[in-house]
């Protein structure tokens, strides 16, 4: 018999683990997601990618503003699950909520654990410079992301690899797992994992951070402007005015001859960092949509000695 399953998820990232469920035949009994929110420039109210794939297939969707409620656990104890299968869904789960379905809340998390717990774990891995990061399906737990590890796979982190790029790779590798896990849960074979090493913490990304900073090395602001791409995405100004910078490459130079940190080297935005350079590829002037470098330069020019800030 298969699994009756509650699946929990909101964002684009989610929708690749629902789709891998129904396909598996597996009996999809509630969607839970996030509320609509208001999207775009009218601030309309929006269902997330979850909701709306939910309704494309058919299947009944909760959308709580929290799980604070005891009717809200009510309903989901009524649902009599098997598993909750848990993908970015934004909401923190309670004791008495984690506990509903028969066997638990298995969630599935974008780093291997427990390095990068918490909200921000695909922009975090790359801002950091590391070499690996992974998906990880994990049992719940009330701490954040402390869970014993279900299943997991490893992925290399490339070196043009941006945020958006890895989180649409995760996100298919990650949907592949369920029905690994899934399977062994019904035949009793499953042998959780506690994590072992010290946890980092994926804190959420603040804008703040997105200013570019040319006192860093290149190589750093080259990991740095990946990992926030798309969104919120790096940037700095040029002549008063914002421009995001979505790709570049580090260049290692010899020497800036004397000239100040965020100065262009040449004409093809080669700027100057605190050690070697970077050269912007992709950028996007404020009101305009994302260009490469050579589209950009063809209505702005950028000479040699000209100050980014």
């Amino acid at each position: 018999m298969s699994l009756n399953i509650v699946f929990m998820g909101t964002p684009d990232f989610a929708v690749p683990s629902l789709a891998e469920l129904i396909s598996n035949g597996y009996n999809v009994v509630r969607v839970y997601t996030q509320p609509p929110r208001p999207a775009g420039r009218g601030k309309k109210l929006t269902k997330s990618p979850v909701h709306q794939f939910a309704d494309i297939m058919g299947i009944p969707v909760e959308t709580p503003e929290n799980f604070r409620g005891s009717k809200t656990i009510d309903a989901l104890e009524a649902l009599d699950a098997d598993v909750a299968c848990v993908v970015a869904y934004g909401q923190i789960l309670p004791k008495r909520a984690l506990a509903a379905p028969k066997h638990g809340c298995f969630n599935l998390h974008a780093s291997l654990l427990p390095r990068w717990r918490g909200a921000a774990p695909v922009q975090r891995a790359i801002m950091a410079g590391d070499a690996q990061t992974g998906v990880q399906i994990q049992q719940m737990d009330t701490g954040l992301d402390t869970g014993d590890i279900l299943l997991s796979e490893t992925v290399d982190i490339k070196p043009i690899d941006t945020a958006g790029a890895l989180f649409d790779s995760l996100s298919r590798i990650g949907a592949g797992l369920w029905p690994r896990v899934l399977g062994g849960l019904e035949r009793g074979a499953l042998k959780p994992t506690p994590q072992d090493g010290t946890p980092t913490y994926a804190h959420k990304i603040d804008k703040t951070e997105a200013r570019i900073d040319w006192n860093q090395s290149a190589q750093k602001l080259d990991c740095h402007i990946r990992g926030l791409a798309p969104f919120p995405g790096a940037w700095c100004e040029l002549d008063g005015k914002r421009v995001k910078v979505h790709l570049c490459e580090y260049a290692e130079i010899e020497d800036t001859h004397g000239q100040p940190l965020g100065t262009a080297l040449d004409d093809n935005l080669l700027i100057a960092c605190a050690l070697d350079a970077i050269r912007l590829l992709e950028v996007q002037p404020a009101g305009k949509p994302k260009m490469s470098a050579e589209d950009f330069l063809r209505g702005t020019a950028v000479p040699t000695g000209t100050q980014l800030s």
